[in-house]
């Protein structure tokens, strides 16, 4: 891919991370496991594995947002440092939203199909969590398909190198 395609796709990229951070930011500012347990009796183990996993989620988008923005500062565009970037994001950031380590959630692979969204979760959870989610996932499933390109590219990139 061309600079201006690349450095286009990490424009996009960091603006989206922007609103994801800002999103994460909001809701776990304002959001405790016993605000959790008062809008909806339920596990507070697993909220606060679902808590938990979304301040990773959090940290993660921090760091590609600040990559990105360095990234887009140099002068001349480092291409190849952008798409490494962009790699690490689609995996830490991405990949770890729809399906993250401690498997506090799943996605539905079936979503595509009902037309519902995809984060699905093992047991109940207040309406509060569900629409951060909702709220976050149109945008994360655009971006994921934006940047499953580099996932192969990179990839065979470091098989070549080899």
């Amino acid at each position: 891919m061309g600079n201006s395609i690349v450095k286009s796709q990490m424009e996009d990229v960091k603006n989206f991370l922007g609103n994801s951070v800002a999103a994460f930011e909001d809701f776990l500012n304002n959001t405790t496991i016993k605000d959790l347990e008062a809008e909806q009796q339920g596990n507070a183990n697993y909220y606060k594995s679902i808590l938990s996993h979304v301040r990773k989620l959090l940290v993660y988008c921090e760091e590609g947002l600040d990559a990105s923005t360095i990234i887009l500062k140099s002068d001349p565009f480092q291409k190849g440092a952008a798409e490494k970037t962009l790699y690490r994001i689609y995996h830490q950031c991405i990949e770890e939203f729809f399906s993250p380590k401690n498997d506090a959630w799943f996605e539905n692979s079936r979503s595509a199909y009902t037309g519902k969204n995809s984060i699905q979760f093992h047991d109940e959870v207040p309406d509060s969590l569900k629409s951060m989610f909702r709220q976050l996932e149109g945008e994360f499933q655009r971006v994921r398909e934006e940047l499953e390109y580099y996932e192969t590219d990179y990839r065979t990139k470091m098989i070549q190198s080899k």
